[in-house]
């Protein structure tokens, strides 16, 4: 099976897999710069809705869908022609989705993701779930960065970047993303474009929590600052590259998700720091809060390279019910005073 090309355009298909807002967005986007799109998702009502009223009236209500963008139920239907893939879906779905997609796949056609977190319970990158489905033969490429669907879908100007062993490939995605109101950069360091886009999630509920609190601005910047520095220790440690997350997919993204209240992992500090329970704030967002599972992840690739982070810690144990903010606040600031950098930790790998 090879894609198709649109004669006109001379663009070819793209398929779109997860229906949610971001995958929504992204079609919308790639429907917009000129290519025939096709949106698969499980719900049947969605679906009829995206192709009746132009509208994903559940996840983006109130926007309209471009008339090129189609949603379907049935994957073959959806990937046969496409000359790219992108899944959009929570990461607990996120190899199961591929599983189904493999066989499915267009020769020669690459698969790339906008998903942000680890594979639940392994806690694998994507990158390496994505290789033991679909094999290394095939081109792989994550999008990531600070943005908010329902910005994207309203053609608010936004920033992402797309990092892939594949140079072309990676050029391939951005140049289907990129247009007026949407720039897309590329990069070659998967492993860290995949941590700030996972970890940036857990940081977030820290500065919900102290914003809930009304602990001040200080501490908002604090936890920002220190969460990224968190972050650096632990992509050093992997072997991933610290100008990654000092850039769009690290320090960006992290900015957005601390301080816009479309949030849904800022929106569960919030409401934890106000005294909410989880269970009560997650039935509030009434979306997937990836952080609770993301926290667990983190802490697990911390614990096996050694690394201090006690900031994803304290948001791990106040998600868990372990401590509550107060008392996780109070560990924070009762840490040892020691330089705010490690030696090395800028050094090139």
């Amino acid at each position: 099976m090879t894609h198709d090309t649109d004669v006109a355009t001379g663009k070819s298909p793209v398929a779109v897999l997860g229906a949610g807002s971001w995958g929504t967005a992204l079609a919308s986007l790639a429907a917009r710069h000129g290519h025939a799109t096709r949106l698969w998702g499980r719900d049947a009502d969605i679906a009829e809705a995206i192709n009746r009223r132009h509208e994903n009236s559940r996840y983006l209500p109130g926007h309209e869908l471009p008339d090129n963008l189609t949603a379907t139920t049935d994957m073959a239907e959806a990937v046969e022609g496409a000359g790219l893939l992108l899944i959009v879906v929570p990461s607990h779905a996120f190899a199961e989705v591929a599983r189904q997609l493999a066989p499915l796949r267009p020769e020669g056609v690459g698969v790339a993701w906008a998903t942000k977190g680890f594979e639940p319970g392994s806690g694998r990158f994507l990158h390496e779930v994505a290789a033991d489905v679909f094999g290394d033969a095939v081109p792989f490429a994550v999008v990531t960065g600070p943005s908010f669907a329902k910005e994207v879908v309203a053609g608010l100007p936004t920033a992402l970047t797309v990092h892939s062993d594949d140079a072309g490939f990676a050029q391939q995605v951005a140049d289907t993303l990129h247009g007026p109101a949407f720039r897309a950069y590329t990069g070659d360091d998967m492993l860290g474009a995949e941590l700030g886009g996972a970890m940036k999630n857990v940081l977030a509920v820290a500065t919900g929590v102290a914003d809930g609190m009304d602990l001040g601005l200080n501490a908002r910047a604090g936890l920002i600052t220190r969460g990224l520095n968190e972050m650096l220790r632990l992509n050093h440690a992997i072997g991933g590259k610290a100008e990654t997350l000092m850039g769009l997919a690290g320090l960006g993204d992290l900015a957005l998700t601390c301080t816009g209240d479309l949030s849904r992992n800022r929106r569960l500090g919030l409401a934890l720091g106000r005294g909410q329970s989880i269970d009560e704030a997650v039935r509030e967002i009434g979306q997937v809060v990836e952080s609770i599972q993301t926290a667990d992840e983190v802490m697990r690739q911390a614990e096996r390279h050694g690394i201090e982070l006690p900031i994803s810690q304290a948001v791990q144990a106040v998600l868990h019910g372990d401590i509550t903010p107060g008392e996780g606040l109070a560990l924070l600031m009762a840490r040892e005073q020691k330089p705010e950098y490690p030696h090395g930790l800028f050094e090139g790998r």
